[in-house]
């Protein structure tokens, strides 16, 4: 009887251990019930963090927001002291004003130089005339001396005076080529004055691009992280007073590259969250990193030892969240995923396909 019990056990024993084995393959996808899903629990959560940081240097006046609020874009998150950078804008609009005065001053300095030269050029037509005149007399008085009806202290007036007439027309000829360089040189300054007004405004823009930059805002729609800002606080260019993480998120899996042979953009994806109570989203893969993670760390492994061992890489995967899901709202990036992609889906998808264009 003890030879039955103890055959019997035996038999019993090798079964429970037969079905331990298979249910450990089964549960681990191991042949021979490996199937067409691949699946990772090495996948998160992912979305856009971005760091909030002034960029310019004060003492915190107001920061009117909270840990993990909701804000929209343009909400102001902190406010640094803006007396110093209104008093620097109301400096470079007095400094624009100044330069718009002396490029005023500039343009009536050239009407005046231009009026000169008009004027220059009336005394050369009026000096002309004299010269001519005094010529005229000349010409006769000398026609008059050698007919000896003229005496020689008109033919020496009459010729003073032509050279007097003479002298005349050069002189104003010099002034109008005075007047004209005078202009010039109101014309090469102009220019300059010119440049000095655009100086003026660029720096009138930089100063109310300064003194807007005292208001920190929030870049876009989202949910603020921990607020690090204090009333009172002297923060610098680059310092951290808080985050805003976008209502975007999507899923990374990270894939090992034994499990990606079938695998292509557009494959759907099953997503189990384990913070939501296991809660089952749907996704699409998007796209396939260009490299393994170990190619991107900061220390790379070199595998050129003689003690090598291979170890199977694993490559990321972007998948993106299908829209309006129940709970999908409530995800947030670093939650933990657990991806599952039916590698066979690619081929029932061509083989409906096939079979559909072999009906029609």
């Amino acid at each position: 009887m003890s030879k039955i019990f103890r055959f019997v056990a035996t038999y019993v024993a090798l079964a429970i251990g037969a079905a331990g084995i298979v249910v450990v393959l089964y549960a681990w996808n191991l042949p021979p019930f490996h199937g067409s899903v691949e699946t990772t629990n090495d996948a998160y959560v992912r979305g856009q963090v971005t760091i909030l940081s002034p960029q310019l240097a004060g003492y915190l006046t107001e920061v009117p927001v909270q840990d993990y609020q909701r804000v929209r874009r343009g909400d102001l998150i902190a406010r640094i002291d803006d007396r110093i950078y209104a008093q620097k804008l109301e400096q470079a609009k007095a400094a624009l004003a100044t330069a718009l005065a002396s490029l005023s001053n500039s343009e009536q300095s050239r009407k005046s130089a231009e009026a000169k030269i008009q004027s220059a050029k009336a005394a050369i037509e009026s000096a002309n005339a004299a010269f001519d005149a005094a010529r005229t007399a000349d010409d006769r008085t000398r026609s008059l001396l050698e007919k000896n009806i003229a005496p020689q202290s008109d033919a020496e007036k009459t010729r003073a005076a032509f050279n007097q007439a003479q002298a005349a027309v050069h002189q104003a000829e010099a002034a109008e080529l005075v007047a004209e360089q005078d202009l010039n040189t109101i014309v090469v300054s102009r220019k300059s004055l010119e440049a000095n007004v655009e100086s003026a405004r660029a720096a009138v823009k930089l100063a109310e691009i300064d003194l807007a930059n005292t208001r920190i805002t929030a870049p876009q729609d989202g949910t603020l992280g921990e607020v690090a800002g204090r009333v009172g606080q002297y923060v610098s260019v680059g310092t951290q007073i808080g985050s805003i993480v976008p209502a975007q998120v999507w899923v990374v899996a990270n894939f090992k590259e034994t499990q990606l042979s079938g695998m292509a953009a557009g494959q759907k994806v099953t997503l189990t969250v384990d913070a939501l109570g296991h809660e089952r989203f749907a996704g699409r893969i998007e796209r396939f990193a260009p490299a393994t993670g170990s190619e991107f760390s900061v220390i790379k492994a070199d595998n050129a030892t003689g003690n090598f061992t291979k170890v199977a890489q694993r490559i990321p995967v972007r998948i993106a969240i299908e829209p309006q899901q129940k709970l999908i709202d409530r995800l947030v990036p670093g939650m933990s995923v657990v991806a599952s992609v039916d590698i066979a889906q690619e081929d029932m998808a061509r083989s409906v396909a096939l079979e559909h264009r072999r009906i029609n």
